[in-house]
Formats: structure tokens, C-alpha cells, sequence
């Protein structure tokens, strides 16, 4: 165009170059053949120190677990190519070491073995996460379901209540010899929901309401259904006693609350009720009594002539272990009783590994909540963001009040090791929560174009 003599060209601006996300799978799969290979030595470890053989079965429990861990791994380099690599070689590892610890312990009650079937629910639940990979597109998709989800988490916790006790606790259904916890599922329907409704409603949670003692609180318009929600889930897992579930949710809610608010008045708010909350039921259920009584006194059964309870052998296997252990095999933690194999798997593993094994196994843990948190943190929309947060504080929070209980730093409550501890339901879940980590870390380097999570 020319005007006064003077010519203008204009041009259309550069394009944007092209930013090639690094699948990083190579690692994946890496991690993932070291992650068997380890799992398959720690079974041949056994079968040499209990036997001084390698135990027969050892080709095809590493190819089992070789071939479900490389179903997986396809599944994640098909559908999600841009996903942490660390999440699966973490589940697979942690799966793996659970099958040998269970196998140890069999080994001392021949009559009642529990590797087989803990391999079949690992099975079902490398099945669950090969599903939930490959059909789960789009996190946001489940924002959809936010009511159906919460109506399912009631329902799974209520039902037990139908069944008898076991141990003292309301929290199986058990029908022609199968039993199923389902509690364990509906913690991640309960963290779906909790993200779903507070990523909707994050700005009246923080700024609507009135402010008290420098607390900005919400309506209660806003806040009650999931108050409600919440108390009616905590209530029904108070009736059938299992209060380390209980514990678990609220750790959950005050978790999401505080992310989806910034407020960290919460925090204050959420130890205060679960101090006042402790010493009500600490006072009033006898169940839940007994167990702080045997956490104060963890000897005191030996003091009176009846031997060492669950918490004291506990307590004594981590003792033996030391910094190196007595290796794999070699330990005396099944004398710990018939939750050895459950509550109390990591007393195995701090016997047998010493502190030096079970550190790597705290820091895998570590490594694995870390990994979601830093997906949470790259998100940029609110419920994915509060999806990863609550999945990984899922993963968080047993840990802490597991390896707090059998370690006597807090009251023991029965809930399963992740991936560690016998339990059909419990490793099907941590299954899901990991699908979930990969697809919420697939679409975290998406949106960020990769170089927010590494």
C-alpha cells in the first residue's frame, strides 16, 4: 500500500513452532523391567534362605508379573504418550515386593496361603488400571457424574453394615466365601466428588460468608451439602468402626478444602475437630479405647504375665531389623499374629530389609505422592487440579497412619499398606488411583506444554 510516496508491506506474523512433547516411555519401560527384576530377586532370596533353593515357582511369577506389567505399560504408551513415567515402575515395584512379603509369610502357615489370590486381585486390578487408561480420555469427563459418585461411595459404606463383624469392625461383605471391603473404593468416589463440588464452588467458599476469629467462612448454603455428605460418611464408618477410614476422609476433606480456598485457617480448624473428635470416640467405644490403651502401654501384656501383644511383636521385628535387616526370609514377625499378613505387613519388612529397606520403600511412597501433587500443580483447570491433589493425599494419609500405627507413634487403626498388605480390594483401588495419576499427568504436560512436570 502505498500513501505520500511511502510504501507499507505488511506480513502475516510467524508461526508458532511446534513443541514436540518427549514421551519419555523408553524410562517407563526401563523402570519398569528393573522394578520385576527386583521383585523376582526378592523371591528367589526367599525361597534361598527358607530352603536353599530357588523356589520352583520363580520363572513364572516373574513373567506373571513381567507380562501385566507390560500390558500396562502398552496401555499408557498408547493412549497416554505424555505421561510421568514414574507412577507405574513405582505401582509395579511396591505390587511386587507386597506378593514376596505374603509369600514369606506363607511359608510359615502353609495351611492358609494368601499369594495366590493377592496375585489375582493384582491381576483385576493391572486390569482396572489398563481399563481405566485406555477409556478414561479426559479427566473432566467425570465432573459429570459428581451426584452419581457420591450416591455409589454411600452405598458401598453402608452395606457392610448388613454383614457380621470381623475384628471388631463392620467393614466386609463376605458371601460364599468372598469378601470384598468396599470402603476402599469409595474413597476414590468420595475424592471425585469432594474435587468435583469444591472446583465449582471454590469462589463462595473463599470470599462469601462472614469472617470469624480471622476465618473467612462460607455459607452455609455453600458448604453444607458437603458437610453433610462428609458427616454422613463419617458417621456410617464411626457404626461399623472403622475409624482409621473415618480418619482417612477427613484428612481428605480438610486437604481439599484448604487447596480449593487457600485458606489456611482450615488446617487449624481440621486438627481442632479431629483432636475433639479423637477424644470422644477414644472415650466412649470400647474398641477404639482398647487401642489407645495398648498404645500407651504397648508392654503392659507382658508386665502381667500374658505375653506380648500385636503392637509389642510389632515393635520388637522393627527392633531385630536394624539398619540392614535380617534378610528376606530370615525373620520372626509371624509370631505378630493373623494380621501379620495385613496391618502389620510393613513389621515384615522392617524386620527383613532393616530401616535401610524400609526408607526405600518410605521414599517410593514419597516419590509416587510427590508425582501427583507436582501433576495437581501443572493442571490448570480446578478439578483436575484437586482430583490429583486428593488421590496423592489418598496415598499420603494411609501411609502416615499405617506405618504410624505398627511403629507405635500414633493408636493403630486397620487399614491396608498400599500395595503391600493382603487385601483383594485394597490393591484394586491403588490400581485406580494410579490409572488416574497417569491420565491427570498426561493432560498436565499437555496444557503445559511439557516442561512444567519432568
Amino acid at each position: 500500500m502505498s500513501k505520500a510516496g511511502i510504501t507499507l508491506v505488511t506480513a502475516d506474523p510467524p508461526a508458532a513452532p511446534t513443541v514436540t512433547l518427549p514421551g519419555r516411555r523408553g524410562v517407563e519401560l526401563a523402570l519398569i523391567v528393573l522394578a520385576v527384576l527386583l521383585s523376582v530377586y526378592g523371591y528367589c532370596a526367599v525361597g534361598l534362605a527358607r530352603n536353599g533353593t530357588v523356589p520352583p515357582g520363580a520363572a513364572g511369577y516373574g513373567a506373571g508379573l513381567g507380562v501385566l506389567a507390560l500390558v500396562a505399560h502398552l496401555a499408557v504408551r498408547w493412549r497416554a504418550p505424555h505421561a510421568d513415567p514414574l507412577p507405574l515402575p513405582i505401582g509395579v515395584l511396591l505390587n511386587g515386593l507386597g506378593l514376596v512379603l505374603i509369600y514369606r509369610l506363607d511359608l510359615e502357615a502353609p495351611g492358609d496361603p494368601a499369594a495366590p489370590t493377592q496375585l489375582v486381585w493384582s491381576t483385576l486390578g493391572v486390569a482396572l488400571f489398563t481399563a481405566v487408561v485406555l477409556v478414561l480420555r479426559d479427566h473432566r469427563v467425570l465432573q459429570r457424574y459428581t451426584y452419581v459418585c457420591v450416591t455409589v461411595a454411600l452405598v458401598l459404606l453402608t452395606v457392610p453394615i448388613l454383614f457380621p463383624a470381623v475384628n471388631g469392625a463392620r467393614i466386609w461383605i463376605r458371601v460364599a466365601g468372598f469378601s470384598i471391603q468396599p470402603g476402599e473404593f469409595a474413597k476414590v468416589l468420595l475424592a471425585v466428588f469432594f474435587a468435583a463440588y469444591l472446583a465449582a464452588n471454590r469462589g463462595a467458599l473463599t470470599y462469601a460468608g462472614r469472617r470469624v476469629w480471622g476465618l473467612q467462612l462460607p455459607t452455609g448454603r455453600v458448604l453444607g451439602p458437603i458437610v453433610t455428605i462428609w458427616l454422613v460418611s463419617v458417621g456410617v464408618l464411626v457404626l461399623e468402626r472403622d475409624l482409621g477410614t473415618s480418619l482417612l476422609f477427613f484428612g481428605l476433606f480438610v486437604v481439599l478444602l484448604y487447596v480449593a480456598t487457600g485458606r489456611t485457617g482450615w488446617i487449624a480448624v481440621g486438627l481442632l475437630l479431629a483432636s475433639l473428635g479423637a477424644v470422644a470416640v477414644g472415650r466412649l467405644e470400647p474398641h477404639v479405647h482398647g487401642r489407645i490403651e495398648t498404645w500407651l502401654r504397648p508392654f503392659a501384656s507382658i508386665e502381667a504375665g500374658e505375653g506380648p501383644n500385636q503392637l509389642a511383636q510389632s515393635l520388637f521385628a522393627f527392633a531385630e531389623g536394624g539398619i540392614l535387616g535380617t534378610g528376606l526370609g530370615l525373620g520372626h514377625s509371624v509370631l505378630i499374629g493373623f494380621a501379620v499378613k495385613s496391618d502389620f505387613i510393613l513389621a515384615t519388612a522392617g524386620e527383613e530389609l532393616g530401616l535401610a529397606g524400609l526408607s526405600a520403600i518410605f521414599l517410593l511412597y514419597g516419590l509416587l505422592v510427590e508425582r501427583g501433587y507436582r501433576a495437581g500443580l501443572a493442571l490448570r483447570d480446578p478439578f483436575g487440579r484437586l482430583l490429583a491433589v486428593g488421590l496423592a493425599s489418598i496415598v499420603a494419609l494411609q501411609v502416615f497412619v499405617i506405618a504410624g500405627g505398627v511403629t507405635g507413634l500414633i493408636p493403630l487403626t486397620g487399614m491396608a499398606m498400599p500395595f503391600l498388605a493382603q487385601g483383594g480390594s485394597s490393591v484394586v483401588t491403588n490400581w485406580a488411583i494410579v490409572a488416574l495419576l497417569v491420565r491427570l499427568s498426561d493432560s498436565a504436560r499437555r496444557q503445559s506444554g511439557g516442561g512444567a512436570v519432568r
